[in-house]
């Protein structure tokens, strides 16, 4: 049997997540729900393994939106720290350049 985790949510990725319109809300949660309720420990097409860094260690890619998250599996919750996007190459978290 495939293990589901929780998900929760910081409170920044909730800001994150207000400031989208509100298709684009519902598009990173429906991504979200379906592709980091099982195994978001394991890299696909959309899911990568960062290098470290301060934001988060793992990445969902939903169109140009990134969705910044750890997995805290002794009690089986997707934490989403953060929500950003990319415009010319460049990230954009919390409304500001980020460099990964």
């Amino acid at each position: 049997m495939t293990l589901m985790y929780g998900i929760e949510y910081t409170a920044e990725a909730v800001e994150d997540l207000e400031s989208l319109r509100k298709f684009e809300q519902k598009q990173v949660l429906d991504e979200i729900d379906a592709q980091l309720t099982y195994e978001p420990n394991v890299e696909t097409r959309n899911r990568k393994r960062l290098r470290p860094n301060d934001i988060a260690e793992w990445e969902l890619r939903v169109g140009r939106f990134r969705v910044f998250y750890d997995v805290r599996e002794e009690v089986s919750i997707v934490k989403v720290e953060a929500i950003g996007y990319k415009a010319g190459g460049k990230l954009f978290v919390h409304g500001e350049e980020y460099e990964l």
